[in-house]
């Protein structure tokens, strides 16, 4: 079994950032800082482990921003050779896991020296990531950070380039949510805009998770962009824009399918087959389909199901699953079956009773049937 994201910040680890604070600052309390930082860790979550690091900082650090600001860039590895997912001591300075809670630090208490925690943000994030704690400086100043932001967009360091995208999006998992772009993500066009053909998947990849995160509140704005990037686009832009537009495709949004060159569904379906009525936790959920086109000319189609899961309370709620995507013919007719896993998950609860399975082509619900789900 896989260890524990939250086992990143390790006593070890914590103990690795007290060597290098007391070697650039011989003043620094190593043991209370050890002592201190690692209290009642094995208790604590991922982000709970991070924040008592960060107020472990506070406490041993100088109270002087610029002092502080000072020992920590100097605590920092050399880029050559940095180990971004590091969660071990690295004997020539900090990278990786232990950025987390420097970031958030930097974050919460430079916000009054505003262009010097930028810079250390920046700085920090060449050794891993600095998108949790440069939101609360894009929080204190939103116009100052996207300006600032904007002249990384050309940054050499393609790690300086994702924290432009990443760290203003406006749903990140695991950080704090960006109101001001959860209202207007406009500002925040122009950056994806000079981001979208970057050489490197990573940037390009956090570009389309932004843009997903704007398309939960604004999902025409992201529709035209899908139809502007998608002009003349080459083979990354399309995957790109794809991504971003994979919520939209799931909810059946016909402004985006539009753009993606999906129109309405000219087809018939023919037959849909349950094939186990009845499923036991733990087994799979079998059913199959077959379509036949009544359009004159081939036409892509975007093929998805829906499961309609039962709740504790009765009612049922859906979730969308990609299936597949295809060209069908003229007049063609297509067969495809589906095994779907219905076993122990830990992002979803499951309850027995009536369940319902839904077909969604190009968005549109081409109806479905029921099984019971037997715990």
């Amino acid at each position: 079994m896989p260890e524990a994201f939250k086992n990143w910040f390790s006593r070890a680890l914590i103990a690795g950032m007290g060597d290098h604070f007391a070697r650039v600052w011989p003043a620094f309390d190593r043991k209370g800082f050890v002592s201190a930082a690692p209290s009642g860790l094995e208790k604590l979550e991922l982000k709970e482990r991070s924040t008592q690091i960060t107020a472990a900082m506070v406490t041993f650090l100088p109270d002087d921003f610029e002092e502080s600001a000072a020992i920590i860039l100097a605590s920092l590895a050399p880029v050559a050779g940095v180990n971004i997912g590091n969660t071990k001591f690295n004997p020539d300075g900090l990278d990786g896991w232990a950025v987390m809670p420097m970031s958030d630090f930097v974050g919460i208490y430079g916000r009054k020296h505003f262009d010097l925690a930028m810079g250390l943000q920046k700085e920090m994030t060449k050794r891993s990531s600095s998108e949790f704690g440069i939101r609360y400086l894009i929080l204190e100043d939103p116009e100052r950070a996207i300006a600032t932001m904007a002249k990384w967009t050309g940054d050499p360091d393609h790690h300086v380039r994702r924290l432009v995208s990443e760290g203003s999006r406006p749903r990140l998992p695991w950080g704090m949510r960006l109101p001001v772009f959860v209202t207007d993500p406009s500002p925040l066009l122009p950056l994806l805009e000079a981001l979208k053909d970057d050489e490197s998947e990573y940037v390009r990849r956090s570009v389309a998770n932004n843009l997903n995160d704007i398309a939960k509140d604004h999902p025409d704005v992201v529709a035209d962009v899908a139809r502007k990037w998608l002009r003349k686009a080459d083979k990354n832009r399309q995957k790109l824009v794809k991504h971003a537009c994979r919520t939209l495709i799931k909810q059946g949004h016909k402004k985006t399918l539009s753009a993606l060159g999906f129109g309405p569904p000219k087809i018939e379906l023919e037959q849909f087959n349950i094939k186990t009525p009845t499923v036991k936790f733990g087994e799979p959920l079998l059913f199959e389909l077959s379509l036949a086109s009544t359009s004159k000319k081939a036409q892509p189609l975007i093929i998805d199901y829906a499961i309609h899961h039962q709740k504790a309370n009765g009612s049922t709620t859906p979730k969308v699953f990609k299936w597949k995507t295809i060209t069908l013919d003229k007049q063609a007719s297509h067969a495809a079956a589906r095994k779907h896993p219905l076993r122990k998950i830990t992002t979803r609860a499951y309850y027995p009773g009536t369940h319902r399975v839904e077909i969604l082509i190009n968005g549109v619900s081409f109806g479905g049937g029921e099984f019971e789900l037997v715990m």
